[in-house]
């Protein structure tokens, strides 16, 4: 069995923000976004944008094959999101992997959608329903119920909203090290400082966290066992002993300490 463990960060698309809302096309993408939050806050109250004014910038994963585990953030530094996008879609051609997320399911897949359907981007597997494929009728990417995706703050919450808790949260109390480098709202400053490797470097820490976490339900769902679970920790733990990236290592370091205090 194959699992895809991923993470996505976003920006304003400031291109389809400068269509749908009308604005000067001489603005820089700053001045863009600006208008986007404001306006944005004027009809909801909240500078969160809706989700199909949301750009890819980074998509990071822990890939766990029965022989290898993997993690890293699709496409280069310089790839553009029609790339990394397609990449995220590939994968899941090649290994149909089962999806792991943490509120993947109302944010991750539904930005990654109106992404692909901006690039038309082809997705057969992903979308299968049954049609072509016996074994996706009752066990599909799409359904919430299925486990082919788990987003796991839905399931633990008992897909209750009042129940959702915050990765970074569950991450520290479960002895991880939770949101390293930055968070969630830093993710624009960056982007407009041309800073993508923290960004990628911020992902790739969050996605270490909802692997582990999940690889934890999996341990009370008894889907696995306490040994089974230890060695699964170590094998993580040793990946990024080995690394020669300065997040990895750091994270490691403090899931550690974290466990030696």
């Amino acid at each position: 069995m194959n699992i895809f463990t991923f993470d996505i960060e976003t920006v304003p698309d400031t291109e389809a923000g400068n269509l749908l809302y009308q604005l000067n096309n001489s603005l820089q993408d700053a001045d863009i976004a600006e208008q986007m939050f404001a306006k944005r806050i004027e009809e909801t109250g909240s500078n969160f944008l809706p989700l199909h004014l949301h750009k890819i910038c980074a998509i990071s994963a822990v890939l766990k094959t029965p022989h290898s585990l993997k993690v890293w953030s699709l496409g280069d530094i310089d790839s553009q999101e029609q790339e990394i996008v397609e990449r995220f879609f590939t994968g899941i051609e090649k290994y149909t992997p089962i999806l792991v997320s943490w509120n993947g399911g109302k944010f991750d897949l539904p930005v990654l959608h109106y992404r692909s359907l901006l690039y038309g981007i082809c997705a057969p597997r992903y979308w299968e329903l049954g049609e072509r494929d016996g074994n996706f009728r009752y066990n599909n990417y799409i359904n919430r119920y299925h486990y082919r995706h788990m987003d796991v703050m839905d399931v633990i919450a008992s897909y209750n909203p009042s129940a959702y808790a915050k990765l970074d949260q569950i991450s520290l109390m479960l002895g991880l090290p939770g949101k390293m480098g930055m968070s969630g709202d830093k993710v624009w400053d960056h982007y407009l400082k041309n800073d993508l490797k923290s960004i990628r470097d911020y992902c790739e820490t969050d996605v270490i966290n909802t692997y582990l976490i999940y690889q934890r339900f999996c341990l009370v769902q008894g889907k696995i066992t306490k040994t089974q679970y230890q060695t699964i920790c170590d094998e993580m733990r040793e990946l990024l002993r080995s690394s020669n990236e300065a997040h990895l290592l750091e994270f490691e370091k403090q899931w550690n300490d974290r466990i030696t205090t």
